[in-house]
């Protein structure tokens, strides 16, 4: 008899992204790699790599050579980030790569560092290797959901650099998609952001996300029949927060007003805006190259014969590139600077954030630090 079907689902979800991973490395390993790890299977019995027993027992740690990807897992000890852990150390024994985990203290509750050092003991029980707890401050920069994001982040990167990490996965599923599309439509906010969050992101493609397919009531029922203990973070009832409120009561009155499938009709469009995002981001990149003049200025006039998504695509990439920071640039910005080439009147020189400053002259668009 084969596992439940909430568990296959999470497991053949994690397989998939494990073999990419594998994949991707070997091709970047190169032609110098050795032939007999490029050809190793799956763990077989008698290798050094084999599972002592059946059935998800204890197995002998890999050995960390450098052919041997490290994937970690992030978790929180929540029912989405544990079945993940659950499925990545079970695909982890069949498969040539190594698995860790990694949790975030983010100290904004009593007794984190408690729930943080028991998800740690709960990861080295599934055999992951290396585990650690890593505490961060959380500032205020954003709002408390942003500067907690960025904090967790950039303590994943550094954990992901430390240890020589070839990806990170994260458990955010469908639900999860859906509400990140609304909170963007909330912000009327353009196409990318309506895309939601990659399956894979980051630098190089670190992270990575096996569940966006996937809702959340599977990863829970698999925590459930598998006897994995979670931890529900009381901020995800929290109604001082965005996303809680969006969960709990967004999207449930949508559900009630245009019946059941909301959900994935969110996550759908998600990937259907991520589609076009990426084609106008590809038609932007050439187009730069034709509205450029011998000086590496941008022409007006070719400028504003592009498409308007193409020419504001243009101009964020050529903003971007002169300084301003990608996350402080807004829709009004990128206006006001399409002005200078839709509605030039005579503006005088545009202030952007990253001391950035856009400008018209003699036919050209100059945008330079100030």
């Amino acid at each position: 008899m084969g596992p439940h079907p909430a568990v296959a689902a999470i497991r053949l979800a994690v397989r998939r992204v494990l073999h990419d991973v594998i994949t991707e490395c070997r091709r970047n390993a190169g032609p110098d790699r050795p032939a007999e790890a490029a050809r190793r299977p799956a763990h077989t019995a008698g290798s050094p790599y084999a599972e002592a027993g059946t059935g998800g027992g204890s197995r002998t740690a890999l050995p960390e050579r450098p052919d041997t990807p490290l994937v970690l897992v992030a978790c929180s000890g929540g029912a989405d980030s544990m079945a993940l852990a659950s499925a990545l150390a079970f695909e982890a024994r069949k498969l040539d790569v190594r698995a860790g985990g990694i949790t975030v203290d983010h100290n904004l509750q009593p007794g984190s560092g408690l729930r943080a050092a028991e998800v740690v003991t709960r990861l080295t029980a599934m055999d992951l290797d290396p585990v650690e707890a890593v505490a961060v401050h959380v500032g205020r920069e954003g709002g408390p959901e942003a500067a907690a994001r960025d904090a967790r982040y950039a303590a994943l990167d550094a954990a992901a650099e430390r240890h020589g990490a070839a990806a990170v996965l994260l458990g955010h599923t469908r639900d999860d998609q859906a509400e990140t599309v609304l909170l963007g439509l909330a912000r009327g906010s353009g196409i990318r952001s309506l895309s939601g969050m990659a399956a894979a992101s980051g630098p190089a493609g670190r992270y990575r996300r096996p569940f966006l397919q996937l809702d959340r009531q599977t990863a829970r029922k698999a925590c459930l029949v598998q006897s994995i203990p979670v931890w529900d973070d009381p901020h995800n009832i929290d109604p001082a927060y965005t996303r809680s409120r969006l969960r709990h009561e967004g999207l449930p009155a949508l559900e009630k007003a245009l019946g059941k499938g909301v959900v994935e009709a969110l996550a759908r469009t998600a990937q259907l805006s991520r589609d076009d995002a990426d084609a106008l981001d590809t038609w932007a990149a050439e187009a730069e190259l034709s509205v450029r003049d011998e000086t590496g200025r941008l022409e007006c006039a070719g400028l504003y014969a592009l498409p308007p998504a193409v020419r504001r695509r243009v101009l964020r990439r050529a903003l971007i590139e002169a300084g301003a920071p990608a996350g402080s640039l807004f829709a009004r910005h990128l206006e006001e600077v399409d002005r200078l080439i839709t509605g030039w009147r005579g503006q005088r020189a545009i202030n952007l954030p990253g001391r950035v400053e856009a400008l018209r002259q003699g036919g050209r668009l100059v945008i330079r630090q100030s």
